[in-house]
């Protein structure tokens, strides 16, 4: 892959090779006293278990569910400041450079990939690039190649071995809602009604005007919620059977829509068929009330972002909000990949860490990842979905894309969407 240095020519290259080491030193210092910490030399262990029906239980650092190796505790007369190479820095166009570097300190050795957007330049736009259907996954490089892009990163947590469906918020810049859910996976890196990056909760806004007490709790979702009523759009795909209800086959029900009316309502959900309207899918409080619903009546499902974004896409954790840190887990070191708004230089940073790799890279644990991108001059940041989801990929020849960094899967996982940046040919 063929990159070009540039030395001391721009203020971010600086603060990278100035400043970052100290701030990652001092990171060490946040150390973890819970009980239980592993001490250095610990590896990975076995893979987390989610519970089937909730999706607030999956795994908090990367969709895979691996528990990632604990961070040595270091004495304090072993903490040096880390030893870094000289960052790599190429244009990849107006307003997009990607910067490379690697990093060791007394935790051990980090490689990083940063794509650095200046998201008011007019010859750049952000953009949610997914696959076809919501219930699909596919490689970063394949999501960007069908919007075109430039570059971008993997997004969002998603139903990994299920249905494949992001767990969070989905809008891209062209269309409407794609998935959502009304709470629990909301936090979410938005464009706002003006065009402005942000990073907060996205809730889903829904309802039935014709039934306004009910619950319209998804859209979309791997799961819909308990006591719940979730809406299916043809941009799912095909059904998902009881996939969508965590496998509970009791007390649920399924409403099929067509032209705002009802024409058929059943107990049982089917899987593998193409939906032609809308399906309201209920579980327990939720089914009850479905199964009020006659053929033939007037039946109208409305919904929106909070807001109303022009473009979302889900994460976790906030790890940056107002420059403060949010997270306090200095326990878990996976790989990573955070976005964060540097609003001094209106730059977008999308930055993805490798892990999981002995002699390569450790991961980062969530408390370094914000100390990360404070240094890289982010006041707000959310991590994006982690392990061996975490894919930087770009292109420099079109329809041809490189992964700048390197998965811990040893090769691209496919991942439910990306954030992608694309390049705006000049007038």
């Amino acid at each position: 892959m063929s990159r070009r240095h540039r030395r001391g020519a721009h203020p971010r290259q600086h603060r990278l090779r100035t400043l970052l080491p100290a701030l990652v030193a001092s990171a060490c210092l946040v150390l973890t006293t819970l009980p239980g910490s592993a001490t250095a030399g610990a590896t990975p262990t076995a893979t987390a278990t989610a519970s089937a029906g909730d999706t607030h239980a999956l795994p908090r650092h990367s969709s895979d569910g691996v528990v990632g190796p604990r961070a040595p505790q270091v004495p304090r007369s072993l903490r040096t400041e880390p030893v870094r190479s000289e960052p790599v820095v190429e244009r990849l166009a107006p307003g997009v450079r990607l910067t490379t570097w690697s990093q060791t300190d007394a935790r051990g050795r980090v490689a990083a990939s940063l794509l650095s957007v200046k998201w008011r330049n007019p010859r750049v736009r952000l953009d949610y690039a997914g696959p076809g259907p919501v219930a699909s996954t596919s490689p970063v490089s394949e999501l960007l190649a069908r919007r075109g892009a430039l570059a971008g990163v993997n997004g969002d947590f998603f139903d990994i071995g299920r249905t494949g469906a992001p767990l969070g918020v989905g809008r891209p810049a062209d269309a409407g809602v794609r998935h959502a859910p009304r709470s629990g996976w909301n936090s979410a890196f938005y464009l706002d009604a003006r065009g402005v990056p942000r990073i907060g909760t996205v809730p889903l806004r829904a309802r039935i005007p014709q039934r306004p007490a009910w619950a319209v709790t998804n859209v979309n979702s791997p799961r819909v919620a308990a006591g719940g009523i979730g809406v299916y759009t043809p941009a799912w795909g095909p059904t998902s059977g009881h996939r969508v209800t965590g496998g509970q086959r009791r007390n649920v029900r399924v409403v099929e829509l067509r032209q705002g009316r009802v024409v058929a309502n059943r107990t049982v959900l089917s899987a593998n068929q193409p939906i032609r309207g809308r399906l309201l899918v209920g579980r327990g409080a939720g089914a009850k009330r479905l199964a009020t619903l006659r053929p033939g009546q007037r039946i109208d499902v409305r919904w929106h972002l909070a807001g109303r974004p022009r473009l979302a896409i889900g994460g976790n954790k906030v790890l940056l909000q107002g420059g403060r840190t949010q997270v306090v887990d200095d326990v878990e070191m996976h790989p990573r990949t955070a976005v964060g708004i540097d609003r001094d230089t209106r730059e977008l940073l999308l930055l993805v860490v490798d892990g999981r790799q002995d002699g390569h890279s450790r991961g980062l644990t969530m408390v370094e990842l914000a100390a990360m991108m404070t240094e890289l001059g982010a006041e707000a940041a959310l991590n994006l979905d982690g392990g061996g989801s975490s894919t930087l990929a770009v292109t420099r020849t079109p329809g041809l894309y490189d992964v700048a960094n390197r998965p811990s899967d040893g090769a691209e996982r496919r991942v439910a969407n990306a954030l992608a940046v694309l390049s705006v040919p000049a007038p």
